[in-house]
């Protein structure tokens, strides 16, 4: 089945690398392991968009098994969005700004 190209929203991006600088400081394996886990979520993603549950404002989501964190995307004709890298402490929601763009 081939998968649909993923994007990260700059935000998110943003979000990624702030959890593995996080991560790279206190231990590099476990930055190793998140990167890791964000890749295969990633992959995931884009190739069974539809199993992720619904979420808020027509978003899907995935959460990542080993660390606290959930990826936001949204599906697009062509594409898919990742919107954001959204820890579990976070407001819910918070990201829905980046929506509009």
């Amino acid at each position: 089945m081939p998968s649909k190209k993923v994007g990260l929203h700059e935000a998110a991006f943003a979000e990624a690398q702030a959890a593995y600088d996080w991560y790279a400081t206190r231990n590099p394996a476990a930055a190793a392991a998140f990167i890791d886990e964000l890749d295969h979520a990633i992959e995931q993603i884009g190739m069974f968009p539809d199993t992720g549950p619904s979420h808020l404002s027509g978003t899907r989501r995935y959460v990542m098994r080993r660390f606290p964190f959930t990826v936001i995307y949204r599906e697009r004709e062509r594409t898919i969005e990742i919107v954001a890298v959204a820890h579990a402490r976070r407001r819910p929601g918070y990201w829905k700004e980046r929506l509009k763009h």
